[in-house]
């Protein structure tokens, strides 16, 4: 099911950029994060609310609180630069470019949560890295 998920994710990913660049297009970047992020914090504590999770968020612990925390104020950081990045470029060439996260998540990975590292790990690492940079330097043709 995990495949399921995260493709989906992927495709939810590829029309929050698409729209997202429709959104800054009139707006500065960091206004349009903002509304996205209202929306977010709605819907997400919608989702807890409704699975009736609510009482379990009294039940975490404080070296977890911190974890969360320093995850969401780093989420914040990357969308900010993100819809930065959209407003400046073009989507095709910021979000293949955000892709190359997956190598820093790769390294983030070996040398914090001990994941081991296997040729096919290197490969597909430096070919996503190598193809988004490709993408990303691609020069667009004229419409």
């Amino acid at each position: 099911m995990w495949i399921v998920f995260s493709l989906l994710a992927a495709l939810s990913a590829a029309i929050v950029v698409t729209l997202s660049k429709i959104g800054v297009k009139n707006v500065d970047s960091s206004v349009a994060f903002a509304v996205q992020s209202v929306l977010i914090l709605v819907v997400a504590w919608g989702v807890v609310a409704w699975r009736g999770l609510l009482p379990t968020v009294a039940q975490i612990e404080g070296r977890t609180w911190g974890f969360l925390i320093a995850a969401g104020v780093i989420t914040c950081l990357s969308s900010l630069f993100s819809f930065q990045a959209l407003k400046l470029g073009q989507a095709s060439q910021t979000s293949s470019f955000d892709k190359i996260s997956l190598v820093f998540s790769i390294i983030l990975a070996v040398v914090f949560l001990k994941e081991k590292v296997t040729w096919q790990l290197l490969v597909g690492a430096a070919l996503m890295a190598g193809g988004a940079v490709l993408i990303a330097f691609s020069k667009p043709e004229a419409p």
